[in-house]
């Protein structure tokens, strides 16, 4: 069972480290310093194979070692990385993906299709190699490596003062102790490779090879690494750089390095140079450099191992990592000032059909709460109603709370659109740059799982029919490089996400034309910009005059449209001739619970979301108009009785609910304002599908039934009628 459980984490790790892949390899080649990229890139893909060794999955390991061996060779820069190169990796880490899917699943092979395509993949790796069987040994590198170092090598009698000199005099260089474990060479690490990668930091002055570790010649073990080195390095690099050198191999050697003489003066300056806010020594030390993470992990770990836990300064004396002047010199900064460093945030994994019913049953408890406090009204005893309320405070904190828990950045979903930006353009044959802003905003985890494949076809489209080809752009004026925008914000208490190319824009005459051949409005008929360009979203139109594999064939925009709306969501189309396009999603923020203002007509009670409510104010006779004046401007109104065809007579006294959309605002004429309340979303079964107006119901604390308005659709209403009228 355990073993399981474990299985299930490397799943879970792989698909992340696949991301991080692609977004490091989608990002490398706008880098001015790619080395942090490429490490991102190879550390992916060494974890995984590690990982897949340990449990045995010898396909995914045979597979990425290549990967692997290609990624070594782009970070000892003897192999160029290109948009070429990038692609093709790329497409190994689908493989990767394919491979660790199919193991998911249960199964171990590939069919024979994906088979064959993993085999054309290792092929072009291999090409890359320039070797048949990148499996094998490299015999040149490592001779050619051997030779140069052999050219610029001292005498050892020389190296050995150079290198293990421990009291920082003479030549003022790092001093690295290196002892590899003995599986460095089974896990598929190259020591050499690690060398030579340190040479690109600084100069390396001196190595000096340690032969103790070698048993007599009949116990060796071929597959075994008994290397031990002391290198003297000349560097300006800091020490987490230096130890970075070794990051793939830390868990199978020990390191230690030693700074140089000089560095020690610049260490206790720093500081001593501290703010007032000292931190516990660990943080100091790895604030000033002299200290690496790694090195800190493992003296923590070893105070906590001990019997009578020692300070930690000792322990990092006894292990090397620091000089003793600088632990010396940290202890007394750090009695200057109080140790308030916070204890660092930690996450859980939490499955998420958990999560979902926690919100079920925090919508439950609202609609218990709401019934509490109708029962302690009716009592009118101060002493319930007063813990009611108490109550029902404490059930509106569990709710934001539990609502807080389902909110993901949109981050994750818009960075998965650099791969589609990157392949399409590719496909197309347009140089296409992604911008990407907002990435912070946050939403429901329900809204952000089924808004991908609407945003993927805005993308798509975008791509496709909004933004010109290269050589268009440049008759244009405009560079060849067009550029498509991600945007999210949050406004009135709703996320808007805008999909925004500098394309050529909409053609109005072509879209009215081919929606005058289709039938879709009356010859004759004016339309406003605005309702021109939604008709993009009617079912099967399309002004394409070619279909291509992307887009042409009028289907898709609808499908958006549809999808938006089941989120209780709107879109709209902005765009100018020659300048762009953008399209407006506008979603709300979750689908579960929202702070609702109910209204009632008659005996119907109806729900608006809290957040559109922008004031209410008391009805004046209109004489039979549909608008009214506030303060000065019009505001168009519905009436909600005869909307819904209530029946029935208005009170002495209507309202009028002022309702905010981004700019528009509209009015709902009521019958009574029955004030705020937590608002449980029930979705409306299909037999309410085609009710306009409606987006769901609610369940009150009397048992009965409230219906959430769908605002957009009802302003929309208000807005067409209005133009209607002035035309």
């Amino acid at each position: 069972m355990n073993l399981d459980l474990a299985l299930q984490t490397f799943f879970v790790e792989s698909r992340e480290l696949l991301e991080d892949m692609e977004t490091a390899l989608l990002g490398v080649l706008q880098e001015d310093d790619r080395s942090d990229a490429i490490n991102a890139i190879f550390r992916a893909a060494h974890t995984i194979k590690g990982s897949a060794g340990l449990f045995g999955l010898d396909g995914i390991v045979a597979f990425t070692h290549v990967v692997e061996s290609v990624l070594d060779r782009v970070r000892e820069e003897t192999l160029e990385i290109d948009e070429a190169l990038v692609a093709l990796l790329l497409e190994c880490r689908d493989h990767m993906g394919l491979l660790v899917e199919t193991v998911a699943a249960g199964t171990d092979t590939l069919d024979a299709d994906a088979a064959e395509y993993g085999q054309t993949l290792l092929q072009a790796l291999r090409l890359r190699l320039g070797v048949d069987d990148p499996h094998s040994a490299k015999p040149s590198d490592a001779s050619s490596a051997a030779q140069s170092a052999a050219a610029v090598m001292p005498p050892v009698d020389e190296l050995l003062q150079r290198a293990t000199r421990a009291d920082g005099s003479g030549a003022d260089h790092w001093q690295i102790s290196l002892r590899f474990g003995p599986d460095v060479l089974r896990n598929g690490m190259d020591p050499l490779s690690f060398i030579r990668y340190l040479g690109k930091l600084g100069r390396i002055a001196g190595i000096v090879t340690l032969p103790q570790a070698l048993p007599p010649l009949q116990q060796m073990d071929p597959e075994s690494c008994y290397l031990g080195l002391e290198i003297a390095l000349l560097s300006d690099a800091s020490k987490a750089s230096i130890e970075g050198a070794f990051e793939f191999v830390l868990d199978d050697c020990a390191v230690r390095i030693l700074p140089p003489h000089s560095r020690l003066e610049q260490y206790i300056e720093l500081m001593q140079q501290g703010g007032d806010d000292a931190a516990r020594i660990g943080e100091m030390l790895l604030r000033c450099g002299t200290l690496t993470e790694r090195e800190l992990a493992q003296a923590l770990l070893s105070q906590r191992q001990t019997g009578e836990p020692l300070p930690l300064g000792e322990i990092l004396v006894e292990q090397g990592a620091v000089q003793p002047a600088v632990v010396d010199a940290a202890l007394v900064r750090q009695k200057q000032a109080k140790d308030n460093r916070a204890q660092e945030n930690q996450s859980v994994r939490v499955d998420a059909d958990k999560l979902d019913h926690l919100i079920n049953l925090v919508g439950e408890l609202i609609t218990a709460a709401a019934s509490a406090q109708l029962a302690s009204q009716s009592t009118r005893s101060a002493e319930l109603l007063e813990a009611n309320l108490m109550v029902s405070s404490l059930v509106e904190e569990v709710r934001d709370s539990a609502l807080q828990l389902r909110m993901v950045k949109i981050a994750g979903t818009f960075s998965r659109f650099r791969r589609v930006v990157h392949d399409v353009s590719r496909e197309i044959g347009k140089p296409i740059e992604l911008i990407v802003k907002g990435e912070d905003t946050e939403l429901d985890k329900t809204v952000i799982e089924k808004i991908g494949d609407p945003l993927t076809h805005l993308v798509r489209n975008a791509m496709d029919h909004g933004i010109e080809a290269a050589e268009l752009r440049l008759a244009r004026g405009k560079p060849a490089q067009g550029t498509l925008t991600l945007n999210a914000r949050h406004d009135s208490g709703s996320v808007v996400i805008e999909v925004s190319d500098d394309g050529g824009g909409l053609n109005r005459e072509r879209i009215l034309a081919k929606a005058l051949e289709r039938g879709l409005i009356e010859p004759g008929r004016v339309l406003s910009e605005q309702e021109t360009f939604a008709l993009i979203f009617e079912p099967g139109f399309s002004t394409a005059e070619q279909v291509t594999n992307l887009s042409g064939r009028g289907v898709g925009m609808d499908v958006v449209k549809r999808n938006i709306t089941a989120l209780r969501g709107t879109v709209s189309v902005a765009s100018q001739a020659g300048v762009g396009t953008t399209v407006s999603v506008r979603l709300p923020l979750t689908l579960a619970i929202i702070n609702g203002f109910q209204i009632a007509v008659g005996n119907a009670v109806f729900v608006i979301p809290l957040e559109m409510v922008d004031e209410c104010i008391e009805f004046s006779s209109s004489d039979g108009r549909d608008f009214t004046n506030l303060r000065g401007q019009v505001l168009p109104f519905l009436r909600l009785r005869e909307f819904f065809a209530l029946g029935g007579q208005p009170g002495p006294r209507e309202n009028v609910v002022v309702i905010r959309d981004g700019a528009q605002r509209v009015g709902l004429v009521v019958d009574r304002l029955l004030g705020e309340a937590q608002t449980v979303i029930k979705p409306l079964s299909r037999l309410f599908d085609e009710a306009t107006g409606i987006s769901g119901s609610s369940i009150q604390g009397n048992g009965e039934v409230a219906l959430i308005l769908d605002m957009p659709a009802l302003m929309r209403r208000v807005m067409a009628e209005r133009q209607l009228l002035e035309v």
